[in-house]
């Protein structure tokens, strides 16, 4: 099915060059310019305007021009939206292996500290992992970090008190096992 901007079945194709070139003009266009250009009579060319419905034919091809566009807009827009959401997933996976890992590295330091091996962490070393932890757990499952619901984050932060519960049950520090771990700058692992 032809649109009606196209060529028409009765139009002739001098007839729908002059069209092209009418339509093509833009919003200054005239059947004067187009004779002119043409090099026909004004008067023939205000007949194939009148006959084929030029002014119509342009409306036509205006709109026709605006769903293209809205229609690009929106399959670009889809396209965009793809693509977050891709990434959205892409990052709720690594804060997931970063719960994961941050788990197994607190499990590690509560063990030692309570064989009392040598120990690298304190009380609240392992209980800011076990916080750190939680969240990335909690936000790689699209929970806020806040409590129960998804995505709360216009609710008061809880914050995990582990370090108060652990000394509870053993007590204070000793003397020398506490270290600022915001105040020491991290190494690089040394390789064998």
């Amino acid at each position: 099915m032809s649109m009606i901007f196209e060529k028409q079945p009765r139009e002739s194709a001098k007839a729908f060059a002059a069209f092209s070139l009418y339509l093509s003009q833009g919003a200054e266009r005239s059947t004067r310019e187009v004779g002119k250009q043409l090099g026909k009579s004004e008067g023939l060319i205000e007949r194939w305007a009148a006959k084929f419905d030029w002014r119509s034919r342009v409306a036509a091809h205006a709109a026709h021009l605006a769903i293209v566009e809205r229609e690009a807009i929106e399959a670009a827009a889809r396209g965009k939206a793809a693509e977050w959401a891709s990434r959205e997933q892409k990052l709720r996976e690594t804060e997931w292996a970063m719960h994961e890992a941050a788990i197994a590295a607190a499990k590690k330091g509560l063990a030692a500290y309570m064989e009392r091996e040598k120990v690298y962490a304190n009380l609240a070393d392992i209980a800011r992992m076990l916080e750190i932890a939680s969240k990335l757990g909690r936000l790689a499952t699209g929970l806020g970090t806040d409590g129960d619901g998804r995505n709360g984050d216009d609710l008061p932060t809880m914050r995990v008190e582990v370090t108060v519960a652990l000394e509870k049950i053993y007590g204070e520090p000793i003397p020398g096992e506490i270290v600022d771990v915001e105040a020491v700058p991290i190494l690089p692992e040394k390789t064998p």
